[in-house]
């Protein structure tokens, strides 16, 4: 599965900034997609995911700031992001993981979020 994400850039803090991600190819009709983050110097992180049953999970740091979600066809996933704050500045990715078949997630290429005044 080819995953292109899109939507990242410079934004003050206390701003917004939405990510999309598009899946192509193989799909699985049952998965999980969502958004990881690398800071400079720090390991991969998870930000929220959502499963096709609509079921979400979010790290505790960007609960209620943040909000996933999927396009109807399930085939796009969206990370809108609200109050930013300079600890969010990270690449982020997206990941597709297809339920039962972890061998065959896929990640996209990343797109950087900045945070600065």
């Amino acid at each position: 599965v080819e995953l292109v994400e899109s939507g990242g850039g410079l934004v003050q803090p206390g701003g917004s900034l939405t990510l999309s991600c598009a899946a192509s190819g193989r799909i699985y009709g049952i998965n999980v997609m969502g958004w990881y983050r690398q800071a400079p110097g720090k390991e991969r992180e998870l930000v929220a995911t959502q499963a096709t049953t609509r079921r979400t999970n979010y790290s505790e740091s960007v609960k209620g700031r943040f909000t996933i979600s999927r396009d109807n066809a399930g085939n796009t996933v969206y990370l809108q992001m609200n109050n930013l704050k300079p600890e969010d500045t990270a690449v982020y990715y997206c990941n597709y993981k297809p339920w039962g078949h972890p061998e065959l997630q896929s990640w996209g290429q990343g797109t950087q979020v900045t945070v600065s005044s």
